[in-house]
């Protein structure tokens, strides 16, 4: 590739630790003299981070393909990511793409493009057996000025049975503590307000740091390195396997000066019957249990549950006991998902398939009920007064932020308000379901 090839533009798709890997991939390119651009501008290097969650990979691929062909018919497509590492030779046959990086090959993006030119027919892939990615690349976000998404683990060792993250992202292995110690003092330094632990399985945190299955250090080490770090305002645990997310952990939390009391927990199923043919590490009572204790502790705590629908052999009566499950636990709110059949998976081969109009049905339902949880944790927080960090987006003369427990709030736009944290009295929900706020008096006489 001639040298005079110097932009380049990135777009993820999925989930924050593919935002983290898109932003540390970025840098790579940026040190090495390109210039990032905007998506739809004009760039050399389209780099198209793909996700294998999502159910329709493949269509989401070929539109960000097309939009970069639309921006630079000439432009350069770089793929990479899980569905890049599941089907490369797939992705390659897409008109426009140049160049497929599985799981092991997408940090060495560098060594790949000094040769490449525009494919006539098919790209090129590069792409090695999942086994082989046994090392352990750290990576930061740093796109928005208010948060910034940090890993600290890649990869899984469970086998549930509708996860192909284990074939797209390999073993479960992680940071050594002193680098993300580290990459958190360097987002500190960047005046970033909010830090977000990412990882496919961060509870796992430890095993593989050096290559080997033993844990060097656990998720308790871990958060307690972190809470003594300078300059970061807020911590924030993105998702924990309920059966990894132990008392000790939780109490720290509750007494820290950084992270807030926030969980996200996935349940998958309030049915133990298909909790045992998903896989799962626990039952439906272990899951309480964690509800509970998150309560005893922090009474004010946001905890977000994701759940599948239409899992095979989910009848009426199963999902029943999902939603009722669900609606008698002191939760905030859901991200609901419904079932699609994976390749390579044991439950793409399980009788008891649920139509898709069911399958609809139910996420509707759960969906209703998030919505109706989430309503009722906002109403408990009115007249409370908490900190509200403000992110940059100006929407129709508004802006938006989120209190410590996940509260989204907005006011009017305000510049300089961005990416400060006010502490602010929650007054009351509007129509579109944010809540508004009044600046506190009381705050406002204890600064006096």
């Amino acid at each position: 590739m001639s040298q005079f090839h110097r932009t380049a533009a990135f777009h993820t798709l999925g989930c924050k630790l593919n935002f983290a890997e898109t932003s540390t991939i970025a840098r790579q390119l940026t040190d090495a003299g390109y210039e990032k651009v905007s998506f739809d501008d004009k760039a050399d290097i389209y780099v198209i981070n793909t996700c294998s969650v999502t159910e329709n990979a493949d269509r989401e691929c070929k539109l960000h393909v097309k939009r970069a062909m639309k921006a630079n018919p000439e432009g350069l497509v770089v793929i990479v990511g899980c569905y890049a590492q599941l089907k490369p030779e797939e992705i390659s046959q897409i008109e426009g793409v140049d160049l497929v990086l599985g799981a092991k090959e997408k940090f060495n993006i560098l060594s790949y493009l000094d040769d490449l030119e525009k494919s006539e027919n098919e790209g090129i892939v590069h792409s090695c057996e999942i086994e082989e990615t046994d090392f352990f690349i750290g990576s930061y976000s740093i796109g928005d000025r208010t948060r910034a998404f940090l890993k600290v683990q890649d990869g899984c060792d469970y086998k549930c049975t509708y996860c192909t993250i284990p074939l797209a992202r390999g073993i479960s292995r992680s940071d050594t503590i002193e680098n993300v110690l580290k990459n958190a003092r360097e987002i500190s330094q960047r005046d970033i307000k909010e830090i977000v632990l990412t990882g496919v399985n961060i509870g796992d945190y430890g095993k593989g740091e050096f290559g080997n299955k033993k844990h060097e250090h656990t998720f308790l080490d871990l958060i307690s390195g972190l809470d003594k770090v300078e300059g970061i305002e807020r911590i924030r645990i993105s998702s924990i396997e309920p059966n990894l997310l132990k008392d000790e952990s939780i109490e720290l939390v509750s007494r820290s000066r950084s992270f807030v009391p926030h969980f996200h927990i996935p349940l998958q199923s309030g049915s133990d019957d298909l909790l045992k043919k998903m896989k799962r590490r626990y039952l439906t009572k272990l899951y309480k249990d964690r509800v509970a204790k998150i309560r005893e502790v922090m009474p004010h705590a946001a905890i977000g549950v994701d759940v599948i629908v239409g899992f095979p052999g989910e009848t009426e009566e199963l999902f029943m006991e999902t939603y009722n499950f669900l609606n008698e636990l002191p939760i905030t709110y859901l991200h609901v998902f419904t079932y699609s059949e994976r390749e390579n998976t044991e439950a793409a081969a399980m009788d008891g398939i649920v139509p898709i109009s069911e399958r609809k049905k139910r996420n509707k339902m759960l969906r209703i009920l998030s919505e109706k949880k989430k309503m009722a944790f906002y109403q408990t927080q009115l007249g409370k007064t908490l900190p509200v960090l403000w992110e940059h987006e100006n929407k129709d003369g508004k802006m938006f932020g989120f209190t410590e427990n996940y509260v989204r709030v907005q006011k009017d736009y305000d510049a300089a308000s961005v990416n400060q944290i006010e502490f602010l009295k929650l007054d009351r929900i509007e129509t579109d379901g944010t809540v508004s706020v009044q600046y506190s008096f009381e705050k406002f006489l204890e600064k006096l």
